[in-house]
């Protein structure tokens, strides 16, 4: 299972989950993210810069450990993704490409 994480910048930490979360860990996400709301959904839409599908960040393994040490049990993987403005031709890139992915 998935879930979706909004905080106040705007960032999405998207949770994959070997079972489903209870209520009292959301609570505890929520807490861990700065009271990032919950985002009942199956698909995010917009623009967003995050890790590749193919590579566990550091931050995640990070992330996963803090949510074990808060006894949230059966995550699999947590990644952040950073709201970002659509491509334009030519234009650089503000994001390492072979670390991260729009």
């Amino acid at each position: 299972m998935i879930y979706f994480f909004r905080n106040k910048n705007e960032n999405i930490v998207a949770i994959q989950t070997v079972n489903g979360l209870t209520s009292e860990d959301i609570s505890k996400l929520r807490w861990l993210f700065g009271e990032a709301e919950l985002v009942e959904t199956t698909e995010i839409k917009g623009w967003f810069v995050g890790p590749r599908r193919e590579m566990i960040s550091p931050w995640s393994t990070n992330a996963v450990d803090i949510a074990v040490n808060i006894n949230i049990m059966g995550i699999a993987r947590m990644e952040q993704f950073v709201p970002t403005t659509p491509p334009k031709e030519n234009a650089p890139r503000n994001y390492d490409p072979m670390l991260q992915t729009l």
